[in-house]
């Protein structure tokens, strides 16, 4: 052997070996969980119960239809890329459905949707053997959403235990109070005003636990149709119920809404957009409405204020957007 070449094999050894002294293995708890998610919804969470120790990437961002989203090639890269991926399931990402289960069997691969009690799922009417997905709209329901995640971070990232408990206990308060703040203010709306009329059947949930009738031109997703008997059956609705207010939603097309406006005042009733709502994808990015709790704030805010109920202009927090 070479004696010259020994010194410097010699080197090389000690500095690897500080290296791992120093940093520790590769991969280990330096390095931070490179997680993908699906929707912004379960993107923000993640980011707020994962904290320090997380990178995260939401796939969809404002005004995406998840419904109806394909996978890009830049998506494919990020999903097979990641540490953990999750999504929402209950056939929210339809298009995604079969990439991700296969994806699965490679690598950490969580529906959140169908880790809650089934029983606790509203039905899709249009389609019975599946559940309405639209959980979100419920922050009671999103609490277990949330804890679902925490769940998850501390099965993949051990080392990050406390933080991810600390962070989802402080995550679970700001969802309580934000449910509280939505009981308040629905409750102010008249009992003849509680119908919500929307471009497409996303807010069920919502509806169920804030006392409205919800009504959608469109099914549980806006792949399905809206036919011209369901416009008329609709029409009909709010000049009988003399509904003041429909709302249009940032993900989805408002020519149907328009349509029912049109119908209704040449009946003589004349309806006005109550405002936009946040359905399957949150605000802006950057913005208090492009955060889980912003958006449910903006929604039930807007839809209080319309429908004749008493809510801050501003919101749960002063800080949504005039």
């Amino acid at each position: 052997m070479n004696c010259n070449f020994m010194p410097f094999k010699i080197k090389i050894v000690a500095i690897i070996a500080t290296f791992f002294l120093l940093f520790g293995s590769i991969g280990h708890a330096d390095e931070r969980l490179n997680v993908v998610a699906t929707t912004g919804m379960i993107a923000d969470t993640t980011r707020a119960i994962g904290g320090e120790h997380v990178t995260v990437q939401g796939l969809m961002g404002p005004g995406v239809d998840p419904h109806a989203y394909r996978q890009t090639r830049s998506d494919i890269r990020a999903l097979t890329n990641a540490d953990l991926v999750l999504w929402h399931g209950l056939y929210l990402e339809a298009q995604l459905d079969s990439f991700l289960k296969n994806l699965s069997n490679r690598k950490p691969v969580f529906a959140l949707g169908e880790r809650i009690d089934p029983s606790l799922l509203l039905a899709d009417e249009d389609h019975p053997d599946r559940p309405d997905p639209h959980i979100w709209m419920d922050p009671e329901l999103w609490q277990l959403v949330s804890m679902e995640i925490r769940d998850i971070l501390i099965e993949q990232y051990p080392e990050g235990e406390s933080t991810f408990r600390k962070n989802a206990e402080d995550y679970q308060q700001q969802l309580a109070a934000l449910s509280d703040y939505v009981t308040e203010i629905t409750q102010t709306v008249p009992e003849s005003a509680r119908i919500l009329v929307t471009a497409h059947d996303a807010f069920g949930y919502f509806a169920n636990a804030y006392g409205f009738d919800v009504e959608g031109i469109q099914g549980i997703s806006t792949e399905s149709e809206a036919g011209l008997n369901r416009i008329r059956e609709l029409v009909d609705l709010l000049v009988d119920q003399q509904v003041k207010a429909v709302f249009v939603e940032s993900s989805v097309s408002d020519r149907n809404i328009r349509a029912l406006i049109e119908g209704a005042k040449a009946q003589g009733h004349d309806v006005i957009i109550g405002g936009e709502l946040f359905s399957d994808a949150m605000g802006p990015e950057g913005t208090y409405e492009g955060t889980y709790i912003g958006m449910i704030d903006h929604n039930a805010t807007t839809i209080t204020r319309a429908l004749g109920g008493d809510a801050p202009s501003k919101g749960m927090q002063g800080k949504l957007t005039p």
